[in-house]
């Protein structure tokens, strides 16, 4: 099998989307770990020449000051998706992965399913 390595001109901002509270009773244990599996994206992205950006980042820190943590999640994610030039969408059942992607074909954003896809820079 022959695999064609495409690359884009510039770095990218690439979304990391994936379960992370899906399927985990909001369990902190279970959570962590689906953040380590957002996270193991994050350096093969990187390494393409690229910035990964994973929403828990921004929305966990903004959450200590809010009431509604559904709501924090699904706007940072929106918000991010502003300036974000793709979407890495990681397998598993999630509600707030699939509108990230919706929202990213909504706008032209390219949307990957395999970190091997995505272009080197």
């Amino acid at each position: 099998m022959h695999v064609t390595v495409r690359s884009v001109s510039t770095p990218q901002l690439i979304l990391i989307a994936g379960p992370y509270r899906s399927n985990t009773g909001n369990d902190p244990e279970l959570m962590a770990a689906n953040l380590a599996r957002l996270e193991e994206a994050a350096w093969p992205i990187f390494r393409a020449g690229h910035i990964p950006m994973i929403g828990e980042w921004v929305a966990l820190p903004v959450l200590r000051g809010a009431d509604q943590d559904e709501e924090v999640f699904y706007a940072t994610a929106e918000r991010l998706l502003q300036h974000c030039d793709a979407v890495l969408r990681l397998p598993g059942e999630s509600t707030g992965a699939d509108q990230d992607v919706a929202i990213a074909k909504e706008r032209g954003i390219p949307v990957y399913y395999d970190v091997a896809d995505v272009p080197a820079a």
